[in-house]
């Protein structure tokens, strides 16, 4: 990328490199580059907000002031009008104190600890895509566990040009591997980017309590040697575990305050995890040991500015629908109900599975714990034949990632999952016996 740098970028960059903070050199070249145009129309329109006559932002009014919009569009929303404006690009100002103070809620042990306000995103993938321009450039490597979301490729290695560098993510033991990532983060080269994603699409896996000491542990000593250490947290499903032991608050926890040398970019939102997959609400929260309000603020002006020069901005009406529903009475009481569906079907599960002692010798069901999915490998056939075979002769669909069998459980009626691994195993002995 050539030309200058624009003097907003630089000035952010300063503030980022004030007092010898490591924070500028989490960047990537296109992060180094990025700001937001505070000077521009966004910026001149926010200083003429409240004057008598306000010509300056391209949105159109009634002659009493009342957005210009249809009213068979207003029809269709229990919101006022103004949903239909344009968001500020990092989002609507009232539903990221919210989240923020939701965080809290979520995450008990952040009390006493000091991060970014959120800044709002066109949900996870594109929290992923502001993430990856500001932190993963060409040729970066980017340390992941070897079962992962298929759309990392697209984002990272399509979008940025950056390579998967990846590790077993599980022990033989059935644990996370946070030896193998440690490995990973000790290679050469001062500048590491890890991305770790609990629960964990396509496994179902959340870190247990022990998991999540020793990947804690593992970063620090990366930091202290001299890392300088990235890690993106994709929380998409966070708050769905099923199991004792388990961590229930987001690794945010761990790594907001562990060195200055860690810098923790938590992905997060509504989608999966208030089941509004349409609705398209996320954010990203920065944090880092010594990070000041002004270097936080800058942060969240090379994220706006991102969100600024991909989308504008995210949707005030998807936006403005969360803020009402986490003010609503009944959120916290309804959402506690949904749980409770996916968590008998995941404990459905297990019983299923306890009483077919036979199915292990059609399939070994991998570590799971959490989340929306659970993934199953096949014994002494190919995973793919299984999932083509499972349709033609059983009428059943699942997906295959990385040799593994995904189950979306989440998707499954509870009485349908007895006949789901039935079929499976059925789909297995049917292979073997013709191979």
């Amino acid at each position: 990328m050539s030309g200058p740098v624009h003097e907003l970028a630089e000035k952010l960059n300063g503030v980022l490199q004030a007092d010898g903070s490591p924070l500028f050199r989490f960047l990537s070249a296109k992060g180094q580059r990025a700001f937001f145009p505070s000077t521009g129309i966004l910026g001149q329109g926010a200083q003429a907000k409240g004057a008598a006559i306000n010509a300056t932002i391209g949105t159109a009014f009634e002659e009493d002031g009342t957005p210009l919009s249809l009213e068979c569009a207003e029809r269709l929303t229990a919101l006022p009008s103004t949903a239909f404006l344009y968001s500020p690009s990092s989002g609507v100002a009232a539903l990221r104190d919210v989240w923020r103070e939701m965080l809290f809620e979520k995450n008990p042990s952040l009390k006493g600890k000091r991060f970014s306000h959120p800044v709002v995103t066109h949900a996870l993938t594109h929290g992923l895509f502001v993430a990856g321009h500001l932190f993963v450039g060409e040729d970066d490597a980017l340390i992941l566990p070897n079962l992962y979301w298929d759309n990392y490729e697209l984002l990272f290695c399509e979008g940025y040009g950056a390579r998967l560098d990846l590790f077993p993510m599980f022990t033989a033991a059935g644990a996370f591997n946070a030896a193998a990532m440690e490995a990973k983060l000790m290679e050469s080269g001062e500048r590491k980017i890890l991305l770790l994603n609990f629960p964990n699409n396509p496994t179902g896996y959340t870190a247990t309590e022990s998991d999540a000491v020793a990947i804690t542990a593992s970063i620090r000593r990366a930091a202290e040697a001299g890392k300088k250490v990235v890690v993106i947290l994709d929380d998409a499903y966070f708050g769905l575990v099923y199991e004792e032991g388990v961590c229930r608050e987001s690794l945010f926890v761990h790594l907001a305050d562990l060195h200055p040398n860690v810098l923790a970019v938590k992905l997060d939102g509504a989608t999966k995890e208030d089941y509004v997959w349409g609705v398209r609400v996320g954010f990203i929260t920065f944090a880092s040991q010594g990070a000041t309000d002004e270097q936080y603020r800058a942060l969240e002006a090379k994220a706006a500015g991102t969100v600024r020069g991909t989308v504008s901005n995210c949707s005030n009406i998807g936006q403005q629908m969360m803020l009402k529903i986490y003010r609503d009475p009944d959120y916290v009481t309804q959402k506690r109900e949904k749980y409770a569906i996916l968590n008998r079907r995941y404990q459905t599960i297990k019983r299923e599975l306890a009483a077919h002692p036979e199915y292990a010798e059609s399939f070994t069901r991998m570590p799971s714990n959490s989340g929306y999915f659970m993934c199953v490998k096949p014994i002494g056939v190919d995973a793919e034949s299984v999932r083509r075979c499972l349709i033609e002769r059983f009428s059943t669909g699942v997906i295959v990632l990385n040799g593994l069998i995904r189950l979306a459980f989440s998707s499954v009626p509870n009485a349908a999952l007895p006949t789901l691994f039935a079929n499976i195993d059925a789909a297995v002995r049917y292979l073997k016996e013709r191979a």
